[in-house]
């Protein structure tokens, strides 16, 4: 069996300062490193994180838009972060969405993002025969992404980009036995040849058996 722990390091780590410290913060709070209930103060975030104060007030603005923080008058921010029950209805929510994506999309892909869904679907079939977990994983949420954009929807785009944010924090480590990597190429096979196809009623049948084993895989 494989043992692959998440890692973003270099993505964040090349993103704009504000980017880089809301994305860590992110991570932080989804991971449980940061704690709910727990106060975010200006000054210990600067020194943690080593930043200024600017990026600092730009991340909790954000954060609490997101619902990961509250911001109470009079006392400052504190950690909500989620709860299992949160990660359990995000679940539900993102299939319902990526289900009514790939319909849309397969309606209205462009023969640019066409060709730009195959060449993901190419690498997934490559990283799967050299069994590396980590490309694998990382062209699965690009696979996914093409799809958000052929969906040529922007709010639900948006939205499902950050499910699929939150959800790679869920589990961070975790263990994937000799069949992950073929059994999760072979439902994106179904989910490309619909595609193909054109057949919106496969397409959206193969996307929630797809949720639906990865949800599974992630509580086994």
């Amino acid at each position: 069996m494989v043992l692959y722990k998440f890692s973003d390091d270099r993505e964040i780590s090349n993103a704009p300062m504000s980017t880089s410290l809301l994305a860590k913060l992110q991570r932080d709070i989804l991971t449980g490193k940061l704690k709910p209930g727990q106060k975010l103060t200006e000054q210990e975030i600067c020194k943690e994180y080593q930043v200024s104060r600017t990026p600092v007030r730009e991340a909790l603005r954000q954060l609490e838009a997101d619902g990961l923080v509250e911001n109470i008058l009079n006392r400052g921010a504190f950690v909500i972060g989620m709860s299992k029950q949160d990660f359990e209805d995000m679940f539900e929510m993102r299939r319902a969405y990526e289900v009514q994506a790939v319909r849309w999309a397969i309606q209205r892909i462009t023969d640019e993002e066409m060709d730009k869904l195959e060449e993901t679907f190419e690498f997934m079939e490559f990283y799967t025969m050299r069994r590396d977990v980590e490309k694998m994983l990382v062209i699965n949420a690009g696979f996914h992404q093409v799809i958000y954009e052929a969906s040529h929807n922007r709010m639900l785009r948006k939205q499902l980009s950050s499910y699929q944010n939150y959800l790679k924090y869920k589990g961070s480590e975790a263990v994937y036995d000799d069949d992950y990597l073929p059994t999760v190429l072979e439902e994106h096979r179904a989910i490309f040849k619909a595609f193909v196809d054109k057949d919106e009623k496969a397409g959206a049948e193969a996307m929630e058996r797809h949720i639906n084993r990865a949800r599974e895989r992630r509580c086994e």
